[in-house]
């Protein structure tokens, strides 16, 4: 299973990011994320020229809930040419907007609700919205079952799992190994962690975001029960 480290915090950008992926960068994480808010367009930029010169694989996942907001969110991910976007529910228009990128989009499944986003939703809603999103020509979901207010967020995933050969990435919430390795068991390809690690919560008897990190990354890599 796949980790994507995520830059943020409380769904923001973090504004030391660029510090950060200077401390970490030796840890060999292949997949690193941000938002599109928290620092400033220049800042995401330079942010996202490290990201790939580290050799890893970028990700800028949407949190607007306005269209307008959403896609012009969709816009900043093609100036900044991103491996994946992720998040928003606008498939069509979004789709649209990516056409000739190269770039592969994960929206959110489900009903997103306010910032930090909560999620809506049962697991017949779930899947009924990631076979709307495979249909469309999507290449996964971004499903934030920890955050799900209606529903165990393993029923989600195992939901998400049924409905979709895409690529189902789980997003939002996860602070532990135990939770991480439930995942894998219920079927998700990768998993995002930011304020988590940020706070120190995956590893609370350490101090030090490398510590924290590299639980994530062991616990990404053991075997499936």
């Amino acid at each position: 299973m796949d980790f994507i480290f995520m830059l943020t915090r409380d769904d923001r950008t973090v504004t030391d990011c660029l510090d950060v992926l200077d401390t970490v960068g030796e840890l060999g994480i292949g997949h690193i994320g941000f938002k599109d808010i928290g620092v400033d367009p220049g800042t995401l930029a330079r942010l996202h020229r490290q990201i790939k010169a580290m050799g890893a694989s970028s990700y800028l996942e949407v949190v607007s809930t306005t269209r307008d907001q959403a896609l012009a969110s969709v816009k900043a991910a093609i100036d900044l040419g991103v491996d994946q976007l992720m998040g928003g529910t606008w498939i069509d228009e979004t789709l649209a907007l990516l056409a000739g990128t190269g770039i592969h989009y994960l929206p959110f499944v489900g009903e997103p609700l306010g910032h930090p986003t909560r999620l809506a939703g049962d697991p017949e809603r779930i899947a009924a919205d990631c076979r709307r999103a495979e249909a469309a020509g999507c290449a996964g979901v971004d499903l934030l079952a920890h955050r799900a207010a209606d529903a165990d967020p393993l029923a989600l995933v195992r939901a998400a799992r049924a409905a979709t050969t895409g690529r189902l990435v789980v997003a939002g919430s996860i602070t532990t190994p135990e939770q991480i390795a439930a995942l894998a068991a219920a079927g998700a390809d990768a998993f995002t962690i930011g304020s988590a690690a940020f706070s120190g919560a995956l590893r609370p008897d350490a101090g030090s975001l490398r510590s924290q990190l590299t639980t994530a990354v062991s616990a990404a890599a053991a075997p499936t029960r």
